[in-house]
């Protein structure tokens, strides 16, 4: 499992880092990508649990709800038209329904999975939205957009890589066994330290204070663990291992953004509000 893990690393790390650091459309496009492939797996995942949806329907809405800003020029502003469009188009949809009460449900859970996979557009606002960097800062040189979606790409990072190698050498009591048996109250605690740190010495890196930065460290802590464990949720009640098996030692891609749907968003709104 660690072979993998480490096999997968060494093939996905080096071409996002060049994608952070491209930026611009080739976030966009990346976002999008994974904002599509994850979404497909998540349906999957609540049609075996037994949850149908209209998935097609679905994955469009997903792209359109993690790329509104993208559009933002139409009426209405930041793709809200495109969205309420999409919401319409499912709402039809459930009408052909034979039964009211499936109809219901499949309305219901064609724009859960939709918001829930599109809160990985919230990477991509970060990156639009975070607050200048000082002209002396450590990492000033990346800008603004790079800067601060490598904080969010290194603390999630932290977090799972502690919890993981703390969890796997001296897990012993369970956390959340009813959701994810593997997860320990060990693991929880290790990726917390990790992720404080790392957070600390990035914003630190950015030119600013590094206690807001470990403050950062325990907010991602939290969304990141609780993105994993609603990702879990989904598939256990599926009766599945992974969202997939695109990536080997990881799963799908689901399975790897998880923590970002939850932690993306929670970012976002500590750096807008601290930082400004």
């Amino acid at each position: 499992m660690l072979r993998d893990r480490a096999r997968s690393a060494a093939l996905l790390i080096p071409p996002l880092l060049v994608v952070l650091w491209l930026g611009g459309p080739w976030m966009i496009g990346l976002v999008a990508i994974a904002v599509a492939l994850g979404a497909r797996e998540a349906f999957r995942l609540l049609d075996a649990a037994g949850h149908p949806s209209f998935a097609a329907l679905g994955i469009v809405l997903a792209l359109v709800v993690a790329l509104a800003d993208v559009v933002a020029s139409l009426p209405g502003g930041s793709g809200l038209v495109l969205a309420a469009i999409g919401i319409v188009l499912v709402g039809t949809a459930a009408l052909t329904r034979a039964d009211p009460r499936d109809g219901l449900a499949s309305f219901a859970t064609t724009i859960f999975g939709a918001l829930y996979v599109g809160l990985l557009g919230f990477v991509n606002r970060l990156g639009a939205q975070g607050p200048p960097l000082a002209d002396d800062a450590p990492l000033g040189f990346l800008g603004p957009e790079r800067a601060w979606v490598l904080l969010l790409v290194l603390c999630v990072w932290a977090f799972d890589t502690g919890a993981y190698l703390v969890g796997r050498r001296f897990g012993r009591r369970p956390f959340m066994a009813h959701i994810s048996p593997a997860k320990t109250v060990e693991g929880v605690l290790g990726g917390t330290l990790a992720v404080t740190a790392v957070a600390a010495l990035v914003v630190a890196g950015l030119g600013y204070a590094w206690p807001a930065g470990a403050v950062l460290g325990l907010v991602v802590a939290a969304a990141a663990q609780a993105g994993d464990l609603a990702e879990s949720m989904l598939k256990r009640a599926a009766g599945a291992k992974d969202s997939g098996n695109l990536i080997p030692g990881h799963g799908g891609v689901l399975d790897r953004v998880d923590s970002f749907l939850f932690a993306a968003p929670s970012v976002l709104l500590y750096v807008v509000v601290v930082f400004r």
